[in-house]
């Protein structure tokens, strides 16, 4: 079972976000990070780039695969996990604290983000 927070707000991408104003925090979700077993590489947007939410933006390579990270909104990086270079694992360990992967300030207020319950519905 993996975890699910509340508090949070998901993509139906396994990608999560928090946000305090405009800014928003993503990383990928406890059931993408089980689902590509070992993290072992992370390509993570550029500071200063645009993305558009439900776009490709990055990517993560596990030993079993290579998966898209999507955009959960639409807005300009202004930061990025540079530790993840060094050590990707942490998605593995703690998706939901150090193994976050960027902050984008929104250009416009996301609407098709998923509450706790729904995240869950489509993981179950």
């Amino acid at each position: 079972m993996s975890i699910i927070p509340e508090g949070l707000q998901y993509t139906k991408e396994h990608e999560w976000v928090s946000h305090s104003d405009n800014l928003y925090t993503m990383g990928i979700t406890d059931f993408a990070q089980s689902a590509l077993g070992d993290i072992v590489y992370v390509q993570l947007p550029k500071v200063g780039q645009s993305v558009v939410a439900g776009t490709v933006c990055g990517e993560v390579e596990s030993t079993k695969s290579v998966s898209e990270l999507f955009a959960p909104v639409t807005g300009t990086v202004t930061s990025v996990n540079d530790a993840l270079a060094n050590s990707p694992e942490v998605i593995n360990s703690d998706p939901y604290g150090a193994g976050w992967l960027a902050i984008i300030e929104v250009s416009a207020a996301p609407s098709d983000l998923l509450n706790h319950t729904e995240y869950a519905t489509i993981t179950a």
